[in-house]
């Protein structure tokens, strides 16, 4: 049986290659070569206990300051 071509493959197709190929290490470090070279969403950490209780008002803030940000 021939692999696929995990290079040429998208994140999501090779994700579903994934969970159906569970013990293929050579698909898994395609996968993660992916996703560590895709960026992502990142978020500031929680400063507080507050913070925590307040996260999704914090999150929307974050996400609207970010999106102000790429208007400018």
């Amino acid at each position: 049986m021939t692999k696929p071509n995990f290079q040429a493959m998208t994140r999501k197709d090779l994700l579903a290659y994934m969970l159906e190929h569970r013990n293929d290490d050579e698909a898994f470090y395609a996968l993660m070569d992916k996703v560590n070279a895709e960026p992502g969403e990142f978020y500031p950490a929680l400063q507080s206990i507050d913070d925590l209780k307040h996260f999704p008002q914090l999150l929307e803030q974050f996400r609207q300051e970010r999106e102000d940000e790429s208007h400018s």
